[in-house]
């Protein structure tokens, strides 16, 4: 909890309130009532100011590209710990259909160069990715990301051997079949489960807790798959304004096995069932074609 010393140091006048939120699984987050109007904080102990740079990118990049997310206010660091002050947004209900066409709007925002990655990395409090741009998108989804993870489960003991050999086959699938898809470089939210997302007080969608990247919009699809919160309406929508490539069904399988790795890592083996399942499928599937 924050000290009335700590919240007397942020950028606001006349705080009549701070109420713990919740904020994720890496933030601490509070909604800070003013005279005025409330306020969105985000705390990162022991961090620095930069730990949010991604965060901030990403946020300013939503709002170029017309997407609606909380705007950024202030960031900064209060003793030693790192801090992002944001708008609030008022929370209401609304329609899956509308978060569908705001999420093929976002993948319509394509980086000029035709490049994948983003100027600053992604920044966890168990695994990082660097985000280096690059020519190909097979190049950063499995040397920046899978690898990575991959090298983090081997050292923690959170797989074996057999684990790694498996996912060697899996990775093999993985680069052929990427190099046979055309990918676009997509605005992506990057972490885009249920609960990174909201509906407004007058209905609209929104969007949270960004880790942008670019890359193929197929991950931010593969990831809302992982742990519900997306109704039929949403990928109904969002193939009427974006339609996916032949094959997505497949390939989804990447990005669900990616994104498992990364709660494999940072929650423990409580999800090692759901990554072998995964790598099994594609493996089924890709030793068939």
């Amino acid at each position: 909890m924050l000290t009335s010393s700590w919240i007397k140091q942020l950028p606001l006048t006349a705080i009549t309130q701070v109420t713990p939120v919740g904020g994720g699984d890496v933030n601490q987050a509070y909604r800070i009532d003013t005279a005025t109007k409330p306020y969105f904080l985000l705390v990162q102990p022991g961090y620095p100011a930069d730990f949010y740079a991604g965060e901030i990118a990403g946020l300013k990049a939503f709002d170029e590209a017309q997407i609606l997310a909380p705007r950024v206010i202030a960031n900064g660091q209060i003793e030693g710990d790192g801090f992002l002050l944001l708008s609030f947004l008022t929370s209401g209900n609304g329609s899956q259909r509308d978060l569908g066409r705001l999420v093929a709007h976002l993948h319509q925002h394509h980086e000029p160069n035709g490049r994948f990655g983003f100027d600053y990395p992604y920044a966890g409090t168990s695994v990082s990715f660097t985000n280096t741009w690059t020519d190909s998108w097979a190049d950063l989804f499995i040397h920046q990301r899978l690898d990575k993870l991959a090298a983090h489960l081997l050292k923690k003991g959170l797989w074996q051997a057999d684990d790694e050999a498996t996912f060697q086959q899996v990775r093999t699938i993985i680069s052929k079949t990427l190099a046979h898809h055309h990918s676009d470089a997509s605005l992506l939210h990057g972490d885009l489960w249920g609960g990174n997302y909201m509906f407004t007080a007058d209905g609209q969608p929104a969007l949270i807790d960004p880790a942008a990247v670019y890359g193929d919009r197929e991950l931010d699809i593969g990831v809302t798959t992982v742990f519900g919160g997306f109704t039929q309406d949403f990928y109904t929508a969002y193939q009427e304004v974006y339609p996916l490539d032949a094959g997505y069904h497949f390939r989804l399988d990447f990005y669900r096995l990616y994104y498992l790795m990364v709660h494999l890592d940072k929650f423990g083996m409580g999800y090692a069932g759901s990554v072998a399942t995964v790598m099994n499928q594609i493996l089924d599937h890709g030793l068939a074609e």
